[in-house]
């Protein structure tokens, strides 16, 4: 241990040394993740139009949805005290690896003519599992790797590749599907998971343990990750405000294609035009917040995004028939604002909890977004169903407008955006980044 301190430049978002060469670290980390990303979406797609062909079943896809969201709900809490008692690189590249074997084993079983419905389903929640464990990881392993003036870029780089393959990679997965074969799909995400696991293997990451956590027993485990999180009262009631805003705006995304069909008399290329327009729009807003930085009031922009989402929702609602044009623009505005949830608030986040109790904390807001969705699709299908398309958008974007207007008032919220360290100099990670981890980092392999 030295006398001198280390130099404000040379930390990380956590408060600990900064790895050299980090954006090359961050580089290799995420080339690998990327093309895990594009395989994963080609070979997600194909399984749901395998499903689509063979069974012609909404409760077919609609089971296939609960399978992908309801294990990542429940299982990312343990996959957080998982991240925060072992490696966290080792952790990634298990669920990586787990998850592409399964794939592999899928595509023999396909080429053999063995593939059923059950079997798909197997690889949903197998899906499903691999991002629960992994995603707490990765996203608790960022504020070791970036300094602070990058950390809300490089979390908002996720959410980039996302909307990106999300547009390319189902058309990507149908082409293979429908020239080569159903098998080929599966062989390919067993090669882009090896690419994801190589990317990670060639990473030098810095990890941390918990080290009073390693002989507690996992309800224990847990109840130290909410305390983490609860302990900052305005993190604690942004995070419960934004579940709420999930849930409002879940049911959008299934009856986007309902509203091009049912009130604009759309056929299917209008609505494929109305779903590339909010992915772009994605891309859009995601590529705002990675030039900006996004600010240095996140919990504001948060709110902001609530509110532009809400107006436009409303806007879509009280659309004419004959608007279509005007309803794919303000579906490509609502997009931009979309894109503003994710990055700012897994920063907060980040800024606030311990790193050494970050994983927890990852687990417990990846399993509230993993909730949010199947509760809103759920509720939100039943309203739309009761009251009518267009009426459902205008009830829907009222309530955005509300939860905007109200989830940065109190006074516990807007104090995350008066952090002392999100306004000081370049690099600076000391602050509101949570206290350095007890030892501090390992250097991981």
């Amino acid at each position: 241990m030295t006398d001198s301190p280390t130099p404000t430049a040379s930390l990380s978002a956590a408060g600990t040394p900064l790895p050299k060469r980090w954006l090359a670290v961050v580089a290799t980390i995420w080339a690998g993740q990327a093309v895990s990303m594009v395989t994963s979406y080609a070979a997600g797609y194909a399984a749901i139009w395998y499903v689509t062909e063979t069974t012609g079943s909404a409760l077919a896809l609609a089971a296939m949805s609960i399978c992908a969201y309801l294990p990542m709900g429940l299982i990312a809490p343990f996959g957080g005290a998982i991240a925060d008692k072992h490696n966290r690189k080792l952790v990634m590249i298990a669920a990586d690896l787990g998850v592409g074997l399964v794939s592999l084993a899928l595509g023999v079983v396909i080429l053999l003519g063995q593939v059923t419905l059950g079997l798909l389903v197997v690889l949903v929640v197998a899906r499903s599992i691999g991002q629960a464990l992994h995603s707490p990881a990765m996203m608790a392993s960022m504020p070791l790797l970036v300094p602070e003036k990058h950390l809300l870029r490089i979390n908002t780089l996720d959410q980039l590749l996302v909307s990106a393959a999300s547009i390319g990679a189902p058309a990507f997965g149908i082409l293979l599907y429908t020239t080569i074969g159903f098998h080929s799909v599966m062989f390919l995400d067993f090669f882009g998971a090896l690419a994801a696991v190589a990317g990670l293997a060639l990473a030098k990451i810095p990890t941390v343990r918990d080290e009073a956590a390693e002989n507690q027993h996992v309800v224990a485990n847990l109840r130290d990750g909410w305390r983490a999180v609860a302990e900052n009262r305005g993190l604690l009631v942004l995070l419960g405000g934004i579940t709420l805003v999930m849930i409002v705006f879940a049911p959008l995304g299934s009856i986007y294609p309902l509203m091009t069909y049912d009130y604009f008399g759309g056929d299917g290329y209008m609505a494929a035009l109305a779903e590339a327009v909010f992915g772009a729009g994605m891309i859009v807003g995601s590529g705002v917040l990675m030039a900006t930085g996004g600010g240095k009031k996140l919990a504001r922009l948060i709110a902001i995004a609530t509110l532009v989402v809400g107006a436009s929702t409303v806007a879509c609602g009280l659309m004419p028939p004959t608007a279509f044009p005007a309803f794919v623009a303000l579906c490509g505005v609502m997009a931009v604002a979309s894109a503003w949830y994710n990055g700012p608030m897994i920063t907060l986040v980040q800024r606030n909890v311990p790193s050494e109790k970050m994983g927890r904390a990852m687990g417990l807001t990846t399993s509230l977004i993993s909730f949010s969705s199947p509760i809103g699709i759920a509720l939100g299908g039943a309203l739309a169903e009761g009251i009518g398309i267009a009426p459902f958008f205008v009830v829907d974007g009222v309530i955005c407008l509300v939860l905007g207007a109200l989830i940065y008032l109190p006074k516990s919220v807007r104090a995350l955006d008066r952090a002392p360290a999100a306004a000081d100099g370049p690099d600076n990670a000391a602050g509101d980044a949570g206290e350095p981890a007890k030892g501090g980092p390992d250097q991981g392999e």
